[in-house]
């Protein structure tokens, strides 16, 4: 069975159930994900015994925003789609991924999910060699090709085919909204000779996107070229924790085969689904065992 298959054993009573979006359930999750930034912030700003370390679990919770950005992309964390829009360009911002941009990436995507030459996460191959995985994983190649993606935007350069030619003035104003903030935040910085932006922002990203970088290899890596989302996209079984921050986004096989699934009912769309699911792991540690055990043979 294929996720095609899969759907239309749905009853309308299910779909319904499923697709319903919830603002109180969204918001609840923020509150708990925006909250836990603001205590590790908070302790790192006042300087508290070990704060230097606090460091990196702010940087873990700060990349992991990508999850809720990837997610109001589809407009279903949040009944209102206004909260949607501005949850997703704080998040944007934060991340150096303008949200009207990486709706359109992010939906070509899901049209052509592991289609060589049409999905644009495969314009990068993923790394087959020791080399190219520490330096995949280490999130550098992404920072430049996010602030080279903002600037030919603005600058309106940009050559991606899945951005309709109607919304390109959006997408470069967006661009340069973003960049204007970048440029505020660092002369405000500058003029007061304060460097809080370093350290609650600059260096915890830096820090935690090694972790976000091994997170969302897993989704896709060593899954097959075929268009069965059950086949090429994988579900990885992992903890509460990592669910909750990752926005249960580890069921993302789920994701993939129904993506009009708000992240609180995709357990429940895990349940109908798992017996038919083609690629799983038992964690993210397995999976980068079999994925860095096949690098030593193939480097």
């Amino acid at each position: 069975m294929d996720h095609k298959q899969f759907l239309a054993t749905l009853t309308p009573l299910e779909r319904q159930r499923l697709t319903s979006t919830s603002d109180r359930a969204g918001l609840l999750h923020l509150l708990g994900h925006f909250g836990a930034i603001a205590v590790c912030a908070a302790w790192v700003y006042s300087r508290a015994p070990l704060w230097p370390l606090m460091m990196l679990p702010l940087g873990v919770l700060l990349v992991f925003l990508f999850t809720l950005l990837h997610e109001t992309s589809h407009h279903t964390p949040f009944a209102t789609k206004r909260i949607n829009s501005i949850v997703g360009h704080i998040c944007g911002f934060v991340l150096v991924l303008p949200a009207n941009w990486f709706r359109y990436f992010h939906l070509a995507h899901h049209r052509y999910t592991q289609v060589p030459g049409k999905d644009p996460e495969l314009t990068h191959s993923k790394p087959e060699t020791w080399r190219d995985y520490l330096i995949h994983v280490s999130g550098m190649p992404v920072w430049v090709s996010q602030w080279r993606t903002v600037l030919r935007n603005a600058l309106n350069k940009s050559r991606h085919s899945y951005v309709p030619e109607a919304r390109k003035p959006l997408i470069r104003i967006e661009s340069r909204i973003y960049l204007l903030g970048y440029g505020f935040l660092l002369g405000t910085s500058l003029v007061l000779a304060n460097y809080a932006l370093l350290y609650l922002w600059l260096i915890p990203i830096l820090l935690g996107q090694p972790f976000l970088r091994l997170y969302l290899l897993a989704e896709h890596g060593r899954c097959a070229f075929v268009a069965n989302m059950l086949e090429n996209t994988r579900t990885t079984y992992t903890n509460r924790m990592l669910r909750t921050l990752a926005w249960n986004m580890p069921y993302h096989a789920e994701h993939h085969s129904y993506p009009a699934v708000p992240f609180h009912k995709l357990p429940e769309l895990h349940a109908l689904i798992e017996p038919h699911l083609r690629e799983t792991e038992n964690g993210y540690c397995a999976f980068h065992r079999s994925y860095t055990g096949a690098l030593e043979s193939a480097d």
